[in-house]
């Protein structure tokens, strides 16, 4: 497969994905996004229970 066939391939790829929204329908992104800020949030909080000095 050539690099220029491959970019055809994606360039049709992506415009069919225009054609239907380019979104599933069920993600919401305010839920998304809010979800991953309270899993890094989570992580961070036990970053920093396991980084104390004693």
């Amino acid at each position: 497969m050539s690099f220029h066939s491959a970019a055809a391939q994606l360039v049709t790829l992506a415009s069919e994905g225009q054609e239907h929204g380019g979104n599933h329908e069920s993600l919401n992104p305010l839920l998304t996004g809010g979800g991953a800020f309270i899993a890094l949030m989570v992580l961070l909080w036990i970053t920093t229970r396991f980084n104390r000095d004693r």
